[in-house]
């Protein structure tokens, strides 16, 4: 009596909400609404180029860059990176990252006709004489004696710039958190809600003496929102373009929120992008399965506030 009771508060609830806010009459209203008005890109002025990054890992070597700096236009190059290495064998320690490579253990085949492995881990003492022929073969040495590049101080920012590209996707699911954020923040200041970014299970048991059923105790939640009434979990995501994940995501999220249900908590889902649009299936048989999966536009209109007040 009390389960059927529960199911048609949230219903009526669920209606009035979305028919106030958004003018809507039925579930169908509300799927169309979400699917109509998903946002393009979330891109902000930090997308680009995590440049505090950036100049953290130029400043961690700039010592060892500036005497690599030396070696430019050098006519016997193998022998005056030699004598250098040999004098400041901490130089050899960068050169991955000259080849705009993370690693230091780097393992190559270099001897194709015998399939001989040759490694070289850049974390310990190496060989100068070995260091300096990585270098050769690699062609960074023939690019310092032909002056082509003319600072490596600069030309290893610049492929660091490169390498920060790789973060860009996740940039974009941090941007969604900041953005999901700056709107939680301000309804929690408002109505006096407590909430916790990036929560876990012990977080939400320490601070709200709470208990939430996850998969890995490390299992970090975007948002979990504390109201006189219930405990909100919150998870926020973006997708510019469609693919298999985002099948995954919506049976992953059906069964999160029929997990945290049965704990007594409510889940809402915060999604966005235009990649929906393609996977429209998945994710309606998620929105018919739980109870509430908004986008942007609709915390925009006060759909999230009123939600958990």
């Amino acid at each position: 009596m009390f389960s059927c009771f529960f199911v048609v508060s949230i219903v009526i609830c669920f209606s009035q909400i979305f028919k106030n806010k958004l003018d809507c009459n039925n579930a169908d209203d509300v799927f169309n609404c979400l699917i109509n008005n998903l946002k393009e890109t979330i891109k902000t002025w930090d997308y680009f180029v995590n440049w505090d990054k950036v100049i953290k890992n130029y400043r961690d070597v700039e010592v060892s860059l500036n005497l690599l700096n030396t070696l430019i236009g050098k006519d016997d190059i193998e022998t005056a990176a030699r004598e250098l290495l040999k004098k400041y064998p901490e130089v050899i320690g960068v050169i991955p990252a000259l080849l705009a490579y993370r690693e230091r253990k780097v393992k190559l085949l270099s001897d194709i006709s015998k399939f001989s492995i040759t490694e070289y881990d850049f974390a310990k003492a190496i060989d100068v004489d070995k260091a300096v022929m990585f270098l050769k073969k690699t062609g960074f040495l023939r690019l310092l004696s032909d002056r082509n590049i003319k600072s490596i101080p600069d030309y290893f920012i610049g492929v660091e710039v490169g390498l920060d590209s790789n973060g860009r996707k996740n940039r974009s699911g941090t941007s969604m958190e900041d953005i999901a954020e700056f709107f939680i923040k301000d309804i929690c200041q408002r109505n006096g809600f407590e909430y916790i970014a990036q929560a876990t299970a012990d977080k939400i048991k320490k601070k709200w003496n709470k208990d939430i059923t996850v998969t890995k105790s490390s299992k970090r939640i975007d948002f979990a929102i504390n109201t006189p009434n219930k405990l909100y979990l919150i998870e926020t995501n973006f997708y510019g373009g469609g693919g298999s994940k985002l099948k995954s995501t919506a049976g992953e999220y059906a069964e999160i929120y029929h997990q945290w249900t049965k704990d007594g908590h409510q889940f809402i889902w915060i999604t966005d992008g235009l990649g929906w649009q393609s996977t429209k299936r998945p994710l309606r048989d998620t929105f018919d399965n739980t109870d509430y999966i908004i986008n942007l536009d609709m915390i925009q209109k006060g759909i999230l506030e009123e939600l958990l007040k």
